[in-house]
This record gives structure tokens, C-alpha cells and sequence, in this order.
């Protein structure tokens, strides 16, 4: 038998390339790497922002970018498409995740769902509580929900450091909760950070609708024809009033979680063809009229192979993780700490009222929750998650991050209390990230 490597009988260069590629392949899987990119474009930020050079970042962001046809143009910033436009697809493979966690995921079962909502819930009252204690005042209590949302890439990242020694129900539990807890985010920022909604928006983004519904009834697989209608249900949620990224979500939960019908499984048509080709001499292999139709059916094979809420979120999460989500905390994670006046108590307040929110307030909410569900009878306990466990997972929820930042900017108009929630959401999730990552060393250990 030849135990040689894969690669052994290419030239040499070929070799070198593959290795390099598949090595490559397998870093940008690692979920730890997502969340230290991450870490490493809102540090960049930060520094930018508070170096000799900080103007250069804020005219960066405020540079004018316009798209246009014929006598119509529309300008806008670039921190406008990186907040409203880049961070719809962001909110696409949000909306993906759901849908596949509802049709076969932890979201899927109502037995097995129950405890993860329940926990979610108490995430999100916890620390909204929190800060309207401290932040009752009208200008003050509008960022309620800064200190309520997950960061599922940060906190899934800092899990992965502390390796396999973590059991899997632990991590299973983290993401189901961290999805949830997505779902409420978007339903807050529908209900409560949408300004006064344009009706004719909504009949623009229901003809875009009904567009994808007809492209997925004639059985249209290609994932770049749902563009056209994708973007009009961003313009109709953007005339609404509404933010437009939630377009992303509405397209998200209506992926196709099978894939389309065909009278011969894809693995078959791969298997006919192939063995048609292997038919042919060497002449008609070159011909490439007569591989027209062979090369169409295996691409239509190989895409259908996965259904297209897999397929797609599969091809979108490295941009996703290692593009839109590092250029949108470049583009916010930039607070002027000269430019925030903390010597006001409204500014302290908002600062400290998200930070402790996330520190304390998303564990505090999650355990308390937890156990009582479990104390009344109506749950258990996965199996291999002990109260340590739950104790991590509450500990690395209070990670904020991205959507808490996302959040801060609808929920401030003021620039200096907007920058002090920046400030507390980047404080509050760093302390919270090194909590979870000291609890979970000692509770590796312990087990």
C-alpha cells in the first residue's frame, strides 16, 4: 500500500502551492482565529483613532461613496455602506443560522429549546435592568438594549482556546443561546429602534419578496440571481424607516432548507457523467461543445448537493468573519478618548451602566434563570454540562461586541454618550472575555 501523501505525484511548485492553500483552508476554520481578527481590527481602531493620524480615521469614515445610474445617484458615507449595506449579508448568515437551527438544530425541538430561550430571555432582562438603574434619565435609558446582545464569533472564538477539554453540550448550549439571543436582537431593533415607519416602503420590500418566492417556486438554485430582489427589499426596509439590515434576516430565514428536486440524486448524476467522460476518447475529451452539457450537469450536481441555507452560509461565513465583521469594528470601534467628556455623570453612567450590564448582568440573568428552570422540574440539565459550565456560558455571553456597538448607534444620537456606550460595550466584553477565559482554564482543570 502507498502511505505517500495526496500531493507527492504533482511537480514540485504545484505541490508547495496545494499544501500552503489546504493549510490555509483549515486556519480560516479555526472559530478562535475569527475572534482574534476581530479583537486585532477594533485594537487597530482604537489606536488609529488615538494617535497623531486620528483625523485621517474619522475623514476615512466620513469619505462620500456614491452609486449611480443615469441622472439617479445616491451618496451616502462609507461608514453609511459598511453599517447599513456590508453588515446586511452579516445579518444574511445571521438569519441562515436561525433557520437551520429551527429545521434541525437546537432550535428545532421544543424540549431541547426550552431551557436555551429561557436562559436567553434572562440574558437580556438582566442587564437591561442593570442600566435603567443607573441610567433612568430620558436621554440616558433609550440604549437599554446596548448591554443585552452576544457576540457569537467572540464568544465561540474564546471557547475554542480552551480547547477539547470543553464538552460539547457546552458549546452546543452557547450557540443556541447566542442565536437566540440574536433573534431578540433583531425583533429590538425592529420594534424599538425603527423611527416612524413609510408605508410605501413596505410595498417596495414586499415586491421583493414575492420575487424570491417566484424564483424559488421555478426552482431557481443560483444564489447570485436573488440579489436583484435582495436589494429591493433593502431599499423598501430603508425607506420604511426600518434599518435595512434586517433585510439580510428576512432573506436569511426564507433559504431554502432543501434542496431543489431532481429526478436523479446529485451523487448519481456525478457518478453517470463522470463515468460518461471516462467513455470518451482523447479527441472528444477536447472538444468542448460536447463537454458543454456534461460540465453544466456537474455543476448543477455539485451545487445541489447541499441545500442552499448550507451551501450558501458555508461560502459566505470567511467573508463574513474575516472581512465584513473586522471592517465594521474598524470603521466603530474607533472612540476619540479625548473626544469623550466623562466628566459628565450622563456619560459615566452610560459607560459604566454597559459595562457592568455585560459583566454582571448577562451571568447573573443566565444562571439565575437556568436553575430556576431546573429547580421547578421544566428542564434539565444537557448532558455534560455541569452548573460550572452554565456558570462559562453565562461568563462568555456577556461578550458584546458587534451587535451591542451595532445597537449603541441606533440608540444614541448624542456623539459623546454614543462614544461612552462604545467605550463600555469595548470594556465590558474585554472583562468579560477574560473572566470567562480564567473560568473556563480553572474549569477545565477541575474536571
Amino acid at each position: 500500500m502507498n502511505d505517500s501523501p495526496p500531493f507527492d505525484d504533482l511537480p514540485k511548485a504545484q505541490r508547495l502551492a496545494e499544501r500552503a492553500f489546504n493549510t490555509l483552508h483549515q486556519f480560516l476554520h479555526v472559530e478562535a482565529v475569527s475572534g482574534i481578527v476581530l479583537l486585532v481590527a477594533a485594537i487597530v481602531a482604537l489606536v488609529w483613532a488615538n494617535s497623531p493620524l486620528a483625523q485621517s480615521y474619522h475623514d476615512l469614515w466620513h469619505l462620500p461613496l456614491s452609486i449611480g445610474l443615469g441622472s439617479f445617484v445616491y451618496a451616502q458615507s462609507l461608514h453609511f455602506w459598511v453599517n447599513d449595506a456590508l453588515m446586511t449579508v452579516f445579518f444574511l448568515v445571521v438569519g441562515m443560522e436561525i433557520r437551520r437551527e429551527i429545521h434541525e438544530g437546537a432550535l428545532s425541538k421544543l424540549n431541547q429549546a426550552v431551557l436555551p430561550i429561557a436562559a436567553a430571555i434572562g440574558g437580556v432582562i438582566a442587564p437591561a435592568l442593570i442600566y435603567v438603574a443607573l441610567n433612568g434619565d430620558p436621554t440616558r435609558v433609550h440604549g437599554w438594549a446596548v448591554p443585552t446582545a452576544t457576540d457569537i464569533a467572540f464568544a465561540v472564538g474564546v471557547l475554542a482556546l480552551l480547547g477539547r477539554s470543553i464538552p460539547s453540550n457546552v458549546r452546543v448550549f452557547l450557540l443556541a443561546l447566542a442565536i437566540i439571543d440574536d433573534v431578540i436582537a433583531v425583533l429590538i431593533i425592529a420594534f424599538f429602534y425603527s423611527g416612524g415607519l413609510d408605508l410605501n416602503g413596505f410595498a417596495i420590500a414586499g415586491s421583493g419578496i414575492i420575487m424570491v418566492i417566484a424564483l424559488q417556486r421555478i426552482g431557481v438554485g443560483s444564489a447570485y440571481v436573488y440579489v436583484v430582489p435582495g436589494a429591493v427589499v433593502w431599499i423598501g426596509l430603508l425607506v420604511t424607516g426600518a434599518h435595512p439590515t434586517l433585510a439580510g434576516v428576512v432573506l436569511g430565514l426564507m433559504t431554502p432548507v432543501a434542496s431543489i428536486p431532481m429526478r436523479e440524486q446529485p451523487i448519481d448524476v456525478l457518478s453517470r457523467v463522470a463515468a460518461e467522460l471516462r467513455g470518451h476518447d482523447a479527441v472528444s475529451a477536447k472538444d468542448a461543445r460536447r463537454l458543454a452539457h456534461p460540465r453544466r450537469q456537474l455543476r448543477f450536481a455539485n451545487r445541489e448537493m447541499l441545500p442552499p441555507v448550507v451551501r450558501v452560509q458555508t461560502a459566505l461565513h470567511p467573508w463574513v468573519a474575516y472581512g465584513i465583521m473586522p471592517i465594521f469594528a474598524l470603521a466603530n470601534a474607533g472612540v476619540s478618548l479625548d473626544g469623550i467628556d466623562l466628566g459628565t455623570g450622563s456619560a459615566q453612567l452610560v459607560m459604566i451602566g454597559i459595562g457592568v450590564a455585560l459583566v454582571a448582568g448577562k451571568p447573573l440573568g443566565i444562571i439565575v434563570v437556568t436553575w430556576l428552570m431546573v429547580w421547578l422540574g421544566w428542564c434539565r440539565l444537557p448532558p455534560g454540562v455541569t452548573w460550572g459550565g452554565v456558570t462559562l456560558i453565562g461568563l462568555l455571553a456577556g461578550i458584546g461586541f458587534t451587535m451591542s456597538i451595532f445597537i449603541a448607534m441606533l440608540a444614541f444620537a448624542d456623539e459623546n454618550l454614543l462614544a461612552a456606550a462604545k467605550l463600555g460595550v469595548l470594556l465590558g466584553s474585554s472583562v468579560a472575555a477574560m473572566l470567562g477565559l480564567g473560568w473556563g482554564v480553572a474549569y477545565v482543570q477541575r474536571r
